[in-house]
């Protein structure tokens, strides 16, 4: 029994598709970029996207997860979590506590230190994001979002 290698469609429309496809994929991924070289070079000095990342979060929900739950929301393994989990701790931005129920497990809270270095990161980027949306207009980026959010759902295999 012989199976046909699939070939890829190569109708115009098709064809016309793939370019959006590859274009749009482009532009994210250089935003992307140069988002985070912006947004790194205004965070205080030794903190890390990842480390705000995980404040913002913490700071957010104002409730306790496992560094697992952190691992999956971030879309990292939790080795990488840890890592940067230990970091946070280490500066006293977050409190690690076990569970009390399963000794396995471990419980990150935000600290108090933590939430002000949180605010003192937004502070320090918010304006300089604030003013890409200003030069670009609200309301385009309005509009941009629903397109946005539905990428990231795309993405994350939601339907």
């Amino acid at each position: 029994m012989t199976t046909r290698a699939k070939v890829p469609d190569h109708r115009p429309d098709s064809q016309a598709t793939d370019r959006l496809a590859a274009s749009l994929f482009a532009e994210v991924l250089i935003a992307e970029q140069l988002s985070r070289n912006l947004i790194s070079k205004a965070l205080p000095r030794g903190m890390q996207i990842s480390h705000f990342s995980v404040l913002n979060l913490l700071a957010h929900v104002n409730e306790e997860r496992t560094p697992a739950q952190l691992a999956e929301a971030f879309h990292v393994t939790r080795g990488a979590m840890t890592n940067t989990l230990s970091r946070l701790e280490w500066a006293g931005h977050v409190h690690i506590r076990p569970d009390w129920d399963d000794a396995r497990r471990k419980f990150v809270s935000i600290s108090t230190a933590g939430r002000a270095a949180r605010d003192n990161a937004l502070a320090s980027f918010m304006p300089l994001i604030g003013g890409v949306v200003r030069k670009i207009g609200a309301e385009k980026v309005r509009s941009a979002l629903p397109v946005l959010r539905e990428l990231r759902a795309q993405l994350e295999g939601g339907d």
